[in-house]
This record gives structure tokens, C-alpha cells and sequence, in this order.
């Protein structure tokens, strides 16, 4: 359960200096963030009709990469329970196969840690392409394969000859900058969650789609 104390503003009560309870940060992935207080609603925030509850809201820093996390949550007496993140931590989606699942979770979790990262993403895009057959090769060869083989359309191959996939990749830049930045990192792993929405969990909701349509069809 994620909580905060209980602060005072102007002789209210407002939500607490540290966000407890948050296993990583939304954004860098590290573990048990130090999550601090940069401001906190002077009470519940309400809508047009003032006869119904709010809730208290509190924006959060997180002191290994500096981004904000916003907080929802009630009053409980001596401290606030929080019910709502924003955005929520990342979660790899249950339709990829594994192993590419939990390597994606793994890029997720240490995006603190940029070489790390883009060694996650890229096995994540490996046993992808693995799961339809392509296992011979580089990387980057097998998703030339797959674009040939229309798996992947030109924009996405483009895209991932764009990005840092393979530790090491023979790039003459990688002789001069060694190590994933931030944001290549980043980029990395946005390739590999968007390649598995591609290639995997929009194929499930299409499947999952047409056969609720031949349920509801059925009752018709």
C-alpha cells in the first residue's frame, strides 16, 4: 500500500513529505525511490459540484532523475492512503512471450541505468523475433529478415537501426562514446514496447475482439 504523512499549509492538512511504499520510480525504473514533496493541494481538489468529495493530490520528485510523479489520495486520520499514480509505473504487457516479457520489464526497471537498459530492450527485441523463427544473425540482420518477410514494415525497421539494440553494435561512434546515453536508452526501450504492441498484443486484441463479436453474435 502507497501512503504519505500528514503535513500542514496554512492550518491545512495536506499530504506528507515523502510518498512511502512506491517499489520504483514511473519513469527511471530504480527501486524504492526517494520520492519528495514539490507541492500539495490545500485540501481535496472538487469539481463544479462542491457537494461531492475530492481527493488531495501532491506532485512528487524523484530524487535519482528529477521527474515529477503526481499523487492522488484520501485523508485517514494520521496519514494520507494513495490510490492513483501518475503514470503508473511501467508494466511489460502479459500478451509478449516470454522470454521477451520479462527482458522488457528488466529495460523498464533500470532505464537509471542506460547501458543496461538498451542491453534489456534489445534482448526484449530478440526473443521477439525469435518467437516468429528468426534466430540466425545479428540483430540487425534478423530484422532485416523480417522486414523482407513484411513481419515488420519499412518505418519500423528504419526505426530500429535508429536505435542501440546490441551492446556491441559496430558503430564508429561506439568507439568514441562507449556507453547508452539517457536518451538513446530511452529510445531503445520505447522501440522494443512498441515493437511488441506491433507484433504481439495488438494481434491478441484483434483475436480477442473477433471472437467476442462471434459470442455476441451467437445471442443475436
Amino acid at each position: 500500500m502507497i501512503s504519505t504523512g500528514v503535513a500542514t499549509a496554512g492550518g491545512n492538512k495536506v499530504m506528507g513529505q515523502s510518498l512511502i511504499g512506491v517499489t520504483r520510480c514511473p519513469h527511471c525504473g530504480i527501486a524504492s525511490p526517494s520520492l519528495t514533496c514539490e507541492w500539495a493541494s490545500n485540501g481535496p481538489m472538487r469539481g463544479s459540484d462542491a457537494s461531492k468529495g475530492g481527493s488531495w493530490w501532491g506532485a512528487y520528485k524523484c530524487t535519482t532523475c528529477g521527474d515529477i510523479t503526481t499523487a492522488s489520495g484520501q485523508y485517514a486520520g494520521n496519514h494520507f492512503g494513495v490510490f492513483g499514480l501518475f503514470p503508473s509505473p511501467r508494466r511489460a504487457h502479459e500478451d509478449l512471450p516470454e522470454p521477451a516479457r520479462t527482458f522488457l520489464q528488466q529495460a523498464y526497471e533500470t532505464l537509471h541505468a542506460p547501458d543496461a537498459a538498451a542491453l534489456m530492450a534489445g534482448s526484449a527485441v530478440d526473443g521477439m523475433l525469435k518467437h516468429h523463427g528468426y534466430s540466425n544473425g545479428s540483430l540487425y540482420s534478423r530484422i532485416d529478415e523480417a522486414l523482407a518477410a513484411n513481419l515488420l514494415t519499412q518505418g519500423m525497421a528504419k526505426w530500429a537501426h535508429s536505435v542501440r539494440l546490441e551492446a556491441n553494435r559496430p558503430r564508429h561512434a561506439d568507439k568514441e562514446q562507449p556507453h547508452v546515453s539517457p536518451e538513446e536508452a530511452k529510445q531503445s526501450v520505447e522501440f522494443a514496447e512498441a515493437l511488441g504492441n506491433f507484433l504481439f498484443v495488438l494481434t491478441a486484441k484483434i483475436s480477442r475482439g473477433i471472437e467476442a463479436a462471434k459470442k455476441a453474435s451467437i445471442f443475436d
